[in-house]
């Protein structure tokens, strides 16, 4: 009978403890499995922001291939932004360049800055004060005018772009979070990208400075003859292409010839100069000014019709008769005006315009006759 009982208690006592057994290993396996699938979701998570990291670097490594290659000033630029808005915590960036020779204007590109962040009054970017201009790295300050507003800068990171001759403006970097404070890997990834696009930008300045030269009739400051037909086929070509009106305006000097005569031909090339410095005091903005010839100027007038093209030249020959001319006396000008027709080419456009300027010469000086 003892027997018996000391058997059941020990195949109770085994069975508890197989149960406890089981128990433990099931916990273990749980924890085992919450660890791993713990650690395969910090796995992914670390995938996924290389992942990211890798998308980013290969973007900015396009956006930088594309800035060493190219000669465009605006694409530099606009690659140069891209870039900066790639980097990590940034949601705005801004580069400026600084006025390059007489009457130049600085530059200033921006992304993930709206009209009245980038361009009122009111707010103004401060590059630290005068004692730390030295610095590689600057603090920027974005001061607004009111309450600040939601989704407003709250930090700022600024860096110079250097080029070879020295400082060509700076390239700075924004966010909008509150907590976001820019550090000194944010300062060392921005100075590497400004070291990479500065060559880049410098170059494509000059090239747009010397384009501009190579653009302009060295008499008279206007643009000259290979300029004017480049663009009068790409403004016949938009015009045509959006059905936008375009007018041409051709101007002739009146009596040049014996001008030239009289005075001498030095003299005469002052007075060429002086009628183009007049022609371009009363055009618009929008208007393209030309010398296409010896005393042969046009105007190309996009955005106008035949009408208000006459009244363009009306101005023209106001502002040119008015005041005397040293030498020369009182000097007039004669005009054809022409604007475009459905299936213009530039070249029709052209000789239209011309056959309307001969009309006006043969009428008389200070002549305008239009196209039909």
């Amino acid at each position: 009978m003892a027997l018996g009982v000391c058997v059941l208690l020990a195949l109770e006592l085994f069975r508890r403890l197989r149960r406890r057994h089981s128990r433990d290993v099931e916990a273990q396996v749980t924890a085992t499995v919450e660890t791993l699938e713990a650690r395969l979701d910090e796995l992914a998570r670390e995938l996924s922001n290389a992942v990211s990291r890798a998308e980013e670097e290969a973007q900015r490594s396009r956006f930088l291939g594309q800035i060493a290659i190219t000669i465009d000033l605006d694409d530099a630029i606009g690659s140069t932004l891209q870039a900066a808005a790639g980097l990590p915590k940034v949601d705005a960036a801004v580069v400026e360049l600084d006025p390059d020779g007489d009457g130049d204007e600085r530059l200033i590109g921006s992304i993930g800055l709206d009209r009245e962040e980038g361009e009122e009054e009111g707010v103004r970017i401060f590059t630290g004060s005068p004692e730390r201009r030295e610095a590689r790295a600057i603090e920027l300050s974005y001061l607004y005018p009111g309450d600040e507003t939601s989704g407003a800068v709250h930090e700022a990171l600024g860096v110079p772009l250097v080029g070879r001759n020295g400082k060509i403006g700076w390239l700075g970097i924004f966010s909008r979070d509150p907590e976001v404070r820019f550090g000194d890997e944010d300062v060392r990834r921005l100075e590497e990208l400004a070291d990479r696009v500065a060559p880049a930008i410098e170059n494509a300045r000059r090239f747009r400075e010397a384009r501009q030269l190579a653009d302009l009739d060295s008499l008279t400051g206007l643009h000259n003859r290979r300029y004017f037909y480049e663009t009068l086929a790409r403004e016949v070509d938009r015009a045509q292409r959006y059905q936008r009106r375009l007018s041409l305006v051709i101007v002739d000097v009146d009596g040049f010839k014996e001008i030239n005569d009289r005075i001498g031909h030095l003299a005469g090339d002052a007075v060429l100069a002086e009628i183009a410095d007049r022609i371009r005091q009363v055009v618009r903005s929008a208007d393209i000014p030309c010398r296409v010839g010896g005393d042969e100027f046009a105007v190309i007038v996009p955005e106008v019709e035949v009408g208000q093209a006459r009244q363009l030249v009306g101005r023209i020959q106001r502002a040119v008769s008015a005041q005397l001319i040293v030498r020369a006396g009182r000097v007039r000008v004669s005009a054809g005006v022409a604007d475009i027709q459905p299936n213009d080419s530039p070249t029709s456009l052209f000789e239209r315009g011309d056959e309307s300027l001969y009309a006006a010469k043969h009428a008389g000086k200070n002549g305008l006759a239009a196209a039909d």
